[in-house]
């Protein structure tokens, strides 16, 4: 303290000195005597803060921790405050929507700005299981989002079925199960057709459908696999699955009857010559 009011008295006295020989009509020495103060202000904050450095590099030092402290305290919550303005700005989903995560597909209920609320979804039927999902902001950021409301009326839908009889020959009924596919999907085959060709307009894509279809292929130990793929009514779907598979065991069990009675009649045929 003693320190600064020498160096104010300082200034002071050399304004003065400086102002009594400016007021002779010699010369105009204003500029000086501005340009003395600015000079002796400077020299006076330099050594103030020569002076107190110490001080405020003390100070800093406890904001700092201060504030990597609260960072650290609240990361999540500033993490879920990031992830609410880039679901906002981004905007890929909103309140209504069909989406899957990692771990969760649901239906969007709510957004805030720490979690999104989701309505759970069985990803097999997509019917709702009842349990609500409260997914954090922070989390979005880092795992992918997939958009899934196309799907909320309309959905490509699969289902296999695998049988070890590896004798029976299963294109012997793809003609009847592609025709019950049809006759299940007639009453909603014109929407169905419509809402396929606006899905691909509006992603830029082809995409399988609204014709059934009918794919045999083989398991790892060599079982006879059968996919059915229809485009169907979300809300239908496994209705519909049920049924054909209830067709499909069906005709499998009439050709297997068909086939071992022809196996007797060439066994018998063959006993007889």
């Amino acid at each position: 303290m003693f320190y600064s009011s020498f160096l104010r008295g300082l200034a002071k006295t050399a304004s003065l000195v400086l102002s009594k020989k400016s007021s002779k009509p010699v010369a105009d020495k204003r500029y000086l005597i501005n340009n003395t103060k600015n000079v002796i202000n400077a020299i006076l904050f330099i050594s103030l803060f020569a002076l107190w450095s110490a001080e405020l590099q003390r100070f800093a030092l406890s904001i700092a921790a201060f504030i990597v402290a609260i960072v650290l305290a609240t990361k999540e919550i500033i993490q879920c405050v990031v992830g609410f303005i880039y679901i906002s700005s981004t905007n890929p989903f909103r309140v209504g929507d069909w989406i899957q995560t990692k771990d969760f597909t649901g239906e969007v209920t709510a957004t805030d700005w720490a979690k999104v609320t989701l309505l759970e979804l069985d990803p097999k039927d997509h019917s709702y299981t009842g349990r609500s999902v409260f997914v954090p902001n922070s989390q979005l950021i880092m795992l992918p989002i997939i958009n899934l409301n196309y799907m909320r009326r309309y959905v490509n839908h699969s289902f296999s079925i695998v049988r070890e009889d590896t004798n029976f020959n299963p294109f012997i009924i793809r003609d009847v199960m592609i025709e019950k596919a049809n006759q299940y999907c007639a009453d909603f085959s014109d929407v169905a057709e419509r809402y396929n060709t606006l899905i691909e307009t509006r992603l830029d894509i082809k995409i399988s459908g609204p014709q059934p279809a009918f794919i045999v292929s083989t398991t790892d130990i060599g079982k006879i696999k059968i996919t059915m793929s229809l485009f169907c009514p979300t809300k239908q779907s496994k209705k519909i699955e049920q049924r054909l598979v209830e067709d499909l065991l069906t005709l499998w069990s009439i050709e297997q009857k068909k086939h071992k009675q022809l196996e007797d009649t060439s066994k018998n045929e063959v006993l007889d010559a």
